[in-house]
This record gives structure tokens, C-alpha cells and sequence, in this order.
């Protein structure tokens, strides 16, 4: 389905991402079965929690997922495919089926996408393929007796994105983000994935990037400040960074402040509704949340707006409609003085 360059829509308006995946998930209260379906019914150990399979074994849930955050508002929905590499899936020994993963699930989104476009066409619905960190980095030693040792390389990292992106990009994605960066050279992995792809299969979709600063620190785990992150990732022409997760929206924004003032990219955002309780539950209501990243707005800071964990469709509905009222963020000038 024909829709307008989102970089122009992204001149005229903030746009709306969709919320938590996992916390819609949940709500289904699903079992083991729900999991494994016909298709792996006789793969060996547990899969319950591999979120990604219900792409493959429940997809009406998925697409009724996508759908809901469509109803709130959201303009672009996420696919479900956040361990949707043969890395993160070697977990459960499922490696094999990572293309079709990746591929049904781009196909789900942008089913949901086409339906809600020709539905409301003067507001077309987007797909971005959700690529993340996996379980494993490249920056970082798992064993604190051995600094040196690392779980998995450089190359292996391209190659299992590589995977992915074709199951994505065949899927029908309109653009791809590469999220809840914890580790810069895991994301320049993918970075790199992403611009041979592109050059292999004479292709451009825009991309994404969101980071994740761990703590009160204001550092991303392997101990980048927000500005070297940035700075990290500036040798690719990137449609936005950002920073997602880890946060609630009132700890994000002295850092969204750094990226407002010297990203020559877009600027979006996904925090958490608010920091996890004892029980690891996120308690921040949609008019709460929506409050605070009002204050975003106000301040110009963002072109991209939307949820990470504990977010719902009632988030995405109250965070919507306050962007409504707000210009999006105009970009600054570059390092070299240069306009952008």
C-alpha cells in the first residue's frame, strides 16, 4: 500500500510509537502451548517466555496487539522480533527458524499497518522492524575473573543480524530500529548489517537507533555517556537516536536534553512507565506518564514519542493525544557548525 515518505510526515508532526509488547502479552496469560503450537510440538525443552514464537504459533494475538496500539494512536508499531536473532534464540536450541520469525512477523505488522491506513488514510500507519541487543555482548566480559573474554564476536554479531534483516526487510518493514543499545559495539554489529544489506540489495529504509542508559549514572552499561553514544553512532546517516527502557520518562530527560542539543538525527523516545516496583511491576498510569513527557513536548525535545515496559494502549492513547498539540523538534546544527 502506497503511504508518504515518513520523513516528511516527520516535518509536520511528532509521530507516536507503540508501547510494551511483553506487557500486553502477559495479559493473555498464556501457557505452554500457546508457545509451541503445532510447529513445535515436539521441540525438546521449555519455550514458554519466548515471546518472539507467538509470531509463529499465536498470531492472532500478535496482530490483535499491534492492532490496539494502532486503535490508541501509535504511527508506528514495532514487529515482534526484539530476540529475533539466532543468537538470542539459541537459548532454546531454535536458531533454524529465526528467518521465518523475523519474516511472519513483519508480515503480521503490516497487515495490521495496511488495514488502519486505508482505514484512515490521511494518517497512514508505519511498521519498524525491532531489532535488539541479544543476550550476549561484545563489549563486555561475562566472567569478572577474565576481562578479556568475550561470548561472542564482531562477526558472528553481523552475521546473526544479517538474518535478520532479510526476514524483516522480506517481511515488508518500512524502517528498522535498532534498540535498548546497551552495548555500542553490539549496535555497530548491527549498524554495520544493516549498510551492507542496504548495499548488497541496492535497498534504503531509514533507521533507528535507541539507547539505554542503565542507571542514575546517566551511562549506558558499557559506561558510555549519552554524547559519546551519539557521537558513537553519528557515522550513519540515521533517520532518529533516542533512548528507550531501563527509565521512566522523568529520568530520561536531562539525557534527551543531550541529544536535543547536539544530534543532527531526530530525536525519539520510549521510556518506561515510570521504575519497576519490589514485584518488578511499572505502576505509572497513562495520565501520570503522559504529564511527563508532556514536559518533552513543551520543550521541543522530541520527534518521536512513545512506550517501552509497562506501557499499554491506554498509555499510548494518553501520550497521543497530548503530541497532537505540540510541534516536533527541529533539528540543531551539526558538530562543524554546519545546519542541518
Amino acid at each position: 500500500m502506497s503511504k508518504p515518505d515518513i520523513k516528511e510526515l516527520l516535518k509536520e508532526r511528532i509521530l507516536v510509537l507503540d508501547g510494551a509488547m511483553g506487557t500486553m502479552i502477559q495479559r493473555y496469560k498464556l501457557e505452554e502451548g500457546d508457545f509451541r503450537g503445532d510447529l513445535l510440538k515436539t521441540r525438546p525443552g521449555s519455550l514458554k517466555g519466548n515471546n518472539d514464537l507467538l509470531s509463529l504459533t499465536r498470531p492472532d494475538i500478535i496482530k490483535e496487539i499491534h492492532e490496539a496500539y494502532y486503535e490508541a494512536g501509535a504511527d508506528i508499531v514495532e514487529t515482534n522480533t526484539f530476540s529475533g536473532t539466532s543468537i538470542a534464540q539459541a537459548d532454546y536450541s531454535l536458531e533454524d527458524i529465526v528467518y521465518e520469525l523475523n519474516y511472519k512477523s513483519a508480515r503480521i505488522a503490516k497487515e495490521a499497518a495496511d488495514k488502519f491506513t486505508a482505514k484512515e488514510p490521511n494518517k497512514p500507519r508505519y511498521v519498524a522492524g525491532s531489532i535488539g541487543p541479544t543476550n550476549r555482548s561484545a563489549g563486555l566480559s561475562p566472567d569478572v575473573n577474565d576481562p578479556g573474554f568475550r561470548n561472542v564476536t564482531f562477526d558472528q554479531l553481523v552475521e546473526a543480524y544479517t538474518e535478520q534483516i532479510k526476514g524483516l526487510v522480506d517481511g515488508g518493514v518500512d524502517l528498522l530500529l535498532v534498540e535498548t543499545v546497551f552495548d555500542t559495539l553490539n549496535a555497530k554489529a548491527a549498524l554495520f548489517a544493516i549498510q551492507q544489506y542496504y548495499l548488497d540489495h541496492n535497498i534504503e529504509l531509514p533507521v533507528m537507533v535507541s539507547g539505554t542508559i542503565t542507571d542514575a549514572s546517566g551511562r549506558t552499561l558499557s559506561g558510555q555517556t549519552t554524547e559519546a553514544f551519539l557521537i558513537s553512532m553519528s557515522h550513519v546517516p540515521l533517520l532518529s537516536i533516542g533512548l528507550n527502557c531501563a527509565l521512566g520518562a522523568k529520568q530520561l530527560r536531562p539525557y534527551l536534553q543531550i541529544l536535543d542539543s547536539k544530534a543532527p538525527f531526530l530525536v525519539s523516545a520510549h521510556p518506561n512507565a515510570g521504575l519497576p516496583n519490589e514485584f518488578g511491576e511499572y505502576d505509572e498510569t497513562p495520565s501520570e506518564m503522559a504529564a511527563q513527557i508532556e514536559d518533552f513536548l513543551q520543550e521541543g525535545l522530541l520527534n518521536i514519542v512513545g512506550g517501552c515496559c509497562g506501557t499499554t494502549p491506554e498509555h499510548i492513547s494518553a501520550i497521543a493525544q497530548k503530541a497532537t498539540n505540540y510541534k516536533p523538534r527541529t533539528k540543531k546544527e551539526n558538530y562543524y557548525g554546519e545546519a542541518i
